[in-house]
């Protein structure tokens, strides 16, 4: 339990589950925004790209599936992390590596995707996405792992827009909390005792753990 000095600070969760709420405040609250921004790209006949569908992407999944029309490729280097993507509602999956840009591209039939979204952040996923947006989309950079990319008038696509994003609003967390009651998110949390969240630790720095960890007291 936590005191907070005003109710103003809290978000009802209504009839979600408390530790399947928990990771919605970072891990779908962030990816939320970034997608909104992007959502008059996203009609029928569109293609958005997910890359990296851990902890945030395989919320970015379902958001996309809840709220627009388009087809969804996720990409990842772990195939249990594509099997979750395709078990939330991705179209197409891609395992990362030197084919993956012809494998996305195909996956959009070599149209590229109207959004790209780089839940890495490193040189080489920013590259990829940069390699398959389509003149006029969106690639926005939401994870942290400090990449770049070299931003000129010749290095994408005509009128492509680059961006980063950062978490969202309290009115977002509220439409985000409205999405799970209503069953369209449904978190993958693996739940642990506190005294156990040493374990969790080392499965995430390992990379084998999908989802969220979440510690139940």
């Amino acid at each position: 339990y936590m005191v907070v000095p005003d109710a103003r600070f809290l978000v009802p969760l209504g009839d979600v589950d408390p530790a399947d709420a928990a990771p919605l405040t970072d891990a779908g609250l962030t990816p939320y925004h970034a997608i909104k921004r992007s959502l008059p790209l996203l009609g029928a006949g569109t293609h958005a790209v997910v890359i990296g569908v851990g902890g945030l992407g395989h919320l970015a999944v379902q958001i996309l599936t809840a709220m627009t029309a388009t087809s969804i490729v996720a990409v990842d280097a772990r195939p249990e992390a594509l099997e979750l993507a395709a078990s939330r509602g991705a179209h197409h999956t891609v395992q990362s590596g030197e084919h993956a840009t012809t494998q996305i591209m195909d996956a959009t039939k070599g149209k590229g995707a109207d959004v790209v979204l780089d839940f890495v952040g490193a040189d080489a996923t920013l590259a990829l996405g940069a390699s398959v947006v389509r003149a006029m989309g969106h690639l926005t950079c939401v994870g942290i792992a400090g990449g770049s990319f070299p931003f000129g008038y010749f290095t994408q696509p005509y009128e492509v827009s680059l961006a980063t994003t950062y978490w969202g609003s309290r009115p977002e967390l509220t439409e985000v909390l409205d999405l799970a009651a209503a069953g369209h998110l449904r978190p993958e949390v693996h739940r642990y005792a506190l005294e156990d969240t040493a374990d969790a630790y080392r499965l995430l720095a390992e990379g084998k753990l999908t989802g969220r960890a979440v510690a139940v007291p």
